[in-house]
């Protein structure tokens, strides 16, 4: 454990320097026309160039640029080149970052209370999961971490996530039993493999491919665009849907307070357009991932077939547990229960 942290130490100190030879991020101590500071912000990602999310944050900048007058400004930093979601909420709280988007699942190692958002079944539907996350439940937990150094500012949909397995169909809880499962490096996604019967192996999301393609697991769980990458050793992705994790995009509360009324708002409004259009951008990529997916000559069988029910049932003692474990993320679950009724 030691020398684990001593490591994320060193990678940290070795990105915050390769920063700051590249002129160091937030503030640059200018002024615009309006007396207004400029702000050269940075962005990190772990995703590729070509995927939704770049391309919608590649056109936020672009507007967040046009309509603060240039006075704000966006580098985006994709392919995860400044480490894993956690590296990257390490720098930003380091003043080696500014912004940074990640998994709600992520957030959850930093604030429990946003652990509510990855409990298995807590929303109802697609649009339970919107009027949640467009309404004032998220917009509290945007602020959860704002004595840790940073904020949420929006969210982007990253649709329900499911299991896909190299050889076994999953259509009841009694499917996983045997079956080691790719999940995240998150309590609740081994709680919830746990409730579920079947075998939690935690490993980077790189490392998939070649788990399953030795064997070393059995499948995963992911949203259907991790077809893209895993199409070729998966047999069934089956929809039943256990959670729709939302990735936010936070931002460093010392930059955030820097800013001026007018440029808050400017980053608010561009924000909450990007959110909005992206709703549709991801519906359009998940369908691409999927066409592609299931045609050629090994194509991914889908299963929707599920008895969600069953599933549902087999993670109520998540939810018994949560009461008496942690009454404060339970009492996010119960809000975003009561916002879908």
């Amino acid at each position: 454990m030691r020398i684990k942290k001593f490591l994320a130490g060193m990678l940290c100190a070795a990105l915050l320097c390769s920063l700051a030879a590249c002129g160091g991020p937030g503030s640059t101590g200018e002024t615009n026309a309006d007396g207004e500071k400029v702000f050269h912000l940075r962005l990190a990602h772990n995703l590729a160039e070509d995927h939704a999310v770049h391309v919608a944050m590649t056109a936020w900048a672009e507007a967040v640029k046009e309509k603060s007058n240039g006075s704000i400004s966006i580098q985006i930093f994709p392919n995860g080149t400044l480490g894993s979601e956690t590296d990257c909420i390490t720098i930003m709280r380091a003043g080696g970052l500014d912004m940074t988007k990640v998994s709600a699942a992520t957030l959850g190692n930093f604030k429990n209370e946003w652990n509510a958002l990855s409990v298995p079944y807590v929303f109802n539907d697609k649009e339970h999961y919107y009027g949640v996350m467009d309404g004032e439940v998220a917009q509290d937990m945007y602020q959860l971490t704002q004595d840790a150094g940073f904020i949420g500012l929006t969210w982007l949909d990253s649709g329900s996530r499911s299991f896909y397995t190299a050889k076994t169909a999953i259509r009841t809880p009694a499917d996983l039993k045997g079956l080691k499962i790719r999940t995240m490096d998150s309590q609740m996604a081994i709680d919830m493999m746990t409730a579920l019967g079947g075998s939690s192996q935690v490993m980077s999301y790189s490392e998939i491919y070649t788990g399953m393609q030795q064997g070393n697991v059995d499948g995963a769980e992911n949203n259907v665009t991790a077809l893209r990458d895993h199409a070729d050793v998966t047999k069934y992705y089956c929809f039943d849907e256990h959670t729709r994790i939302p990735d936010i995009i936070v931002i460093s509360s010392n930059i955030w307070n820097k800013m001026s009324d007018n440029q808050k708002q400017i980053m608010q409004d561009t924000a909450a357009k990007m959110t909005e259009d992206y709703k549709t951008a991801w519906a359009d990529f998940e369908n691409e991932v999927l066409e592609a997916a299931t045609s050629g000559s090994n194509p991914v069988e889908l299963i929707r077939d599920v008895d969600t029910a069953a599933f549902q049932e087999a993670c109520q003692p998540i939810y018994t547990n949560l009461q008496t474990s942690d009454p404060a993320v339970y009492a996010y679950v119960e809000r975003i229960q009561e916002a879908g009724k």
